[in-house]
């Protein structure tokens, strides 16, 4: 069992979790736009700048699925503060850095406290909502995490321009100070069946295994995928996962449960929904290019456009400015920061077949967005994108926290969110030729961009139709009745 708590407790918990999501999420892409400014600032330049942003995801995709655990076992309320307090505190010192080494060092860190307050506030708003009403307040929290996913590297990009790139430090300093405060008034909750003793074995060859694959996934493009690191990287990979899957097997009490990758529905969710994000990552990417470059179709284009019939003469540039390129991005944000809710209003019996439903529909808005001849036409093809990404991005998180017993919950969640910050380096990966390309190759660049994103959406969607089962049916799950219902 585990130990809950509602009322007042509940709403202090979402209203820590929506704090937390929104500073870690707008976090996450908020420095992409101010790299520039970054090198000119701390006289660096070429591949280390990078390293701002692979080394907060790389922390963060690495510690993610033994975090969870931990804030099952010591308390999710402890490790979300924990989490929030690291967070808070690397930001100051991104704020305050010298040099590129010391900066890449704090954002390490608020990786990091990213990857122990996430899983570990899911976790605890999960236990601290009653059943009926946990689903709806999970996607007002995500919602608002939407927000920041897509706001995130405008509001970088202006504070760089206006102030300076550390204002965008600054900035999440009082916000993880405002999600602390939440958490300091919500319950705690913790997994009462175990003993709280750390399987530091399988611990450690999991955040191994997961570090190398995200170094893989963050540095192979540009290694070559059949180099000497990559190799090393993939062996170490593989090694250090097959240790730990034969410890977990003999552990009485293993970090991650094994049997929960024998729950289908949560099997099949979380695999669509890296997906659904690595699509999201190329989206976020891709547009902003698109909106401030010249747009002209490419082979690609053309042919979905003729598929799509649309005219080929309306076609020409956009060339907005970065505030003008901004406010375009308006309703796709809005879009995308709705879909959290309405995803909440989804039965858990249903996630299966609305996750596949959003994915077909993002698939076809985002060709619909390659072969757009007019920017209008563009911006409501995005929009559709971004609402029906946003559901599935919400589902992938709300649905897989009602199709898994709560006291493990955090360790759910980890695994989960594991899983989908890895996917948002593949998207990385496939956004670089469009982030690289200048002047007439930026069309077809921002246009493959487009189309692998829609690929991965209807990889997703295969994905679920190959794995969907009703809830409840695979050993390890709750039963439909357990979970969260409308």
């Amino acid at each position: 069992m585990t130990t809950a708590s509602g009322g007042s407790a509940g709403r202090w918990a979402s209203a820590a979790v929506s704090a937390t999501v929104f500073c870690v999420q707008l976090d996450a892409f908020a420095l992409n736009l101010a790299l520039p400014g970054i090198g000119r600032d701390l006289g660096a330049a070429g591949g280390g700048l990078q390293w701002v942003v692979s080394g907060y995801l790389l922390a963060a995709g690495a510690l993610m699925a033994g975090a969870g655990r931990l804030g099952d076992l010591y308390g999710r309320r402890r490790l979300l503060m924990a989490g929030l307090a690291v967070f808070g505190g690397a930001s100051l010192v991104c704020a305050l850095a010298p040099s590129l080494p010391v900066l890449v060092g704090a954002r390490v860190a608020q990786g990091a406290g990213g990857a122990m307050a996430m899983p570990a506030g899911l976790a605890l708003l999960t236990n601290a909502c009653p059943p009926g009403s946990r689903a709806r307040v999970m996607g007002r929290a995500l919602g608002i995490g939407g927000v920041a996913t897509v706001c995130g590297p405008y509001v970088g990009g202006v504070l760089t321009e206006a102030v300076s790139w550390r204002a965008v430090c600054w900035l999440n300093v009082p916000l993880a100070l405002v999600a602390v405060v939440c958490a300091a008034r919500a319950g705690e909750s913790r997994d009462t069946t175990a003993p709280a003793s750390v399987d530091v074995a399988g611990l450690v060859t999991a955040t191994g295994a997961l570090a190398a694959v995200a170094v893989l996934v963050d540095r192979g493009p540009l290694w070559g995928w059949a180099s000497g690191p990559s190799a090393v990287a993939l062996a170490l990979a593989v090694g250090l996962g097959a240790v730990f899957v034969r410890h977990e097997r003999a552990a009485a009490h293993p970090l991650v449960d094994l049997t929960l990758f024998g729950n289908r529905p949560f099997v099949a969710l979380t695999a669509a929904g890296a997906a659904a994000n690595a699509a999201t990552v190329v989206v976020l990417f891709a547009v902003p290019l698109a909106l401030q470059g010249p747009w002209r179709l490419s082979a690609a284009g053309a042919g979905a456009a003729f598929v799509f019939a649309v005219p080929l003469a309306l076609q020409g540039p956009w060339r907005l400015s970065a505030a003008g390129a901004g406010a375009a991005f308006v309703a796709p944000a809005a879009a995308m920061a709705l879909a959290g809710p309405v995803a909440g209003r989804i039965r858990t019996a249903d996630a299966v077949r609305a996750m596949a439903g959003a994915l077909v529909l993002g698939a076809a808005a985002l060709g619909a967005a390659a072969a757009a001849p007019t920017l209008p036409v563009f911006l409501v093809a995005v929009t559709g994108c971004g609402a029906a990404l946003g559901v599935a991005g919400a589902l992938t998180l709300i649905a897989t926290q009602a199709v898994v017993r709560p006291e493990r919950a955090g360790e759910a969640s980890g695994v989960t969110k594991t899983v989908i910050t890895t996917a948002a380096g593949l998207g990385v990966a496939m956004s670089g030729p469009a982030a690289d390309a200048h002047g007439t190759a930026t069309a077809a660049a921002v246009d493959t961009a487009l189309m692998a994103a829609g690929g991965c959406c209807l990889a997703g969607t295969v994905l679920l139709v190959l794995t969907a089962v009703r809830p409840g049916s695979s050993r390890g799950e709750r039963s439909a009745a357990d979970g969260c219902p409308d």
